[in-house]
């Protein structure tokens, strides 16, 4: 069986992204970094944010391209596609609109590519060749929740076509609902007037759940970030079946996109999220994973 080492949202943070490859014993290589026995497999959201856009591509790119990484793709990818990608259903427009919120998330990215349009087309194509989830010999990859409604609903192919980009951005659309729970994660819609400040200050009507827990809760426990809701409306009861779930037997599956902080820690015995908001002063994470069904907090490794 092939060990992997898994690696959260990089964010552009190139100089973190060599110094946990160093902690993780890879070298470069002919071309790549490369380890004697493993692998890496990246959990998407390479850019954004960071000051190091493509840095962190010359670092991942040519590792998958030879085989010595796996990677799937995060939201900010799709996001990065739907933006450079022009809308055929209304002329003159993108998949992703450049509103002035849109540019900003996406600005340190365009800095350092528009100006180059060959290699900002060698990028598009790689996002677009990254799958949605991994599927492996003994655990599982994906950007924010595991679902198997949505892996069913695009009939178990991980590619990301044309077509399929062209309805992922189509609300109302199965192919749209698809995208939004497995790179975005599951949302649930708050009573009415009830609404909360995200990490980037925007109001929000709806709240992340912790889609992996498997047991009724009360809303206020199931709510992303811990802590966000309070008071009447976190005392809300959510039964089981409104989560997603992720049953225990299942294989350990690993995800990123959460923005976590402080020190890595599994969220169940078979989920663990490497995200440590490493683009807002925290951690670069990876889990050092050898065939244990059962997750361990010994195995996370992390830089700075």
């Amino acid at each position: 069986m092939q060990h992997y080492d898994i690696i959260g949202d990089i964010h552009g943070h190139g100089d973190e992204l060599l110094d946990l490859l160093k902690k993780l014993d890879y070298h470069w290589v002919d071309g790549c970094y490369r380890h004697a026995t493993r692998k890496i497999v990246f959990l998407g959201d390479f850019i954004d944010r960071g000051p190091k856009q493509r840095q962190v591509l010359q670092t991942v790119m040519p590792m998958v391209q030879q085989g010595t990484a796996l990677a799937v793709m995060g939201n900010h990818e799709f996001n990065a596609l739907s933006f450079h990608t022009k809308n055929l259903v209304n002329p003159g427009r993108w998949l992703r609109s450049r509103s002035n919120k849109n540019i900003q998330q996406h600005n340190r990215f365009l800095e350092e590519y528009l100006t180059s349009p060959d290699e900002l087309e060698n990028i598009l194509a790689f996002f677009h060749a990254l799958p949605l989830w991994l599927d492996l010999d003994g655990l599982r990859i994906v950007h924010a929740c595991w679902d198997e409604k949505y892996i069913t609903a695009l009939g178990n192919n991980p590619t990301l076509s044309a077509n399929l980009l062209i309805e992922a951005n189509t609300k109302g659309s199965e192919a749209y609902d698809a995208i939004e729970a497995l790179l975005k994660g599951v949302e649930y819609t708050l009573p009415s007037g009830i609404t909360f400040f995200d990490k980037d200050g925007h109001v929000r009507d709806a709240v992340r759940t912790q889609w992996w827990i498997n047991e009724d809760s009360l809303l206020g426990d199931v709510a992303f970030p811990p802590g966000v809701l309070d008071g009447k409306t976190g005392q809300h009861k959510i039964s089981a079946s409104e989560l997603v779930g992720y049953p225990v037997e299942c294989k350990p599956v690993f995800l990123g996109h959460y923005w976590f902080k402080g020190e890595p820690k599994r969220l169940a015995p078979n989920v663990a999220c490497l995200d440590y908001s490493v683009a807002k002063g925290g951690k670069l994470v990876a889990y050092r994973w050898s065939g244990e069904q059962v997750l361990s907090n010994d195995n996370f490794v992390f830089a700075p």
